[in-house]
């Protein structure tokens, strides 16, 4: 006794992974999906444009930055390093000479004098530890800096500043009308 032989449209197929046949073209489901697949995704994009989604969008009517440019492999990781401000990533001589660059304005956001001192103390140690270690990187050319002297350059900054704002004070008080005196109000 033999076996029916089954039909060949039952069987099903290795590489479908789904093993459903569409049987008006005999593909795939899953490849009628993925070729109706961008249709479908315009379709929703203009529907989201119609109910006005896209509109007020961030930078909406702006030209996109540095598109005319040269094309730089690593444009992603520099706006990524930028948009974070990430910090820590350059060889510890350029790392250096960006502190040096920035010192000045970052001794002035402090208030008090030991925090400038130890900042400075600080700094002057990194120097002297990247002198003497091996070279990563560009060659170390920032120099570690007298902390007595910046101290005094902080002091007279600081002394400057609070003049101009003395200076603004008096400015905006003379700016103002006269104040009249209450007649209930004696000398």
């Amino acid at each position: 006794m033999t076996q029916p032989e089954q039909p060949q449209d039952d069987e099903p197929e290795k590489a479908d992974r789904t093993g459903r046949r569409d049987k008006r073209t005999g593909r795939s489901a899953a490849a009628v999906r993925m070729q109706h697949q961008s249709s479908w995704v315009d379709q929703q994009i203009r529907v989201a444009m119609a109910k006005g989604e896209f509109d007020d969008l961030p930078g909406a009517g702006k030209p996109i930055r540095d598109l005319g440019g040269s094309h730089d492999p690593d444009w992603w990781v520099k706006r990524l390093v930028e948009r974070e401000q990430i910090t820590g990533v350059l060889p510890p001589s350029l790392q250096l000479r960006k502190e040096d660059a920035e010192l000045d304005a970052r001794l002035d956001a402090l208030a008090v004098e030991s925090e400038v001192r130890r900042d400075l103390t600080d700094f002057n140690e990194r120097v002297i530890r990247a002198r003497y270690s091996l070279a990563e990187g560009p060659p170390l050319v920032t120099m570690p800096r007298d902390v007595e002297a910046e101290v005094a350059a902080w002091r007279e900054r600081r002394e400057a500043r609070r003049e101009q704002a003395r200076a603004a004070v008096a400015a905006a008080r003379a700016a103002e009308p006269p104040r009249r005196r209450r007649w209930w109000r004696r000398g």
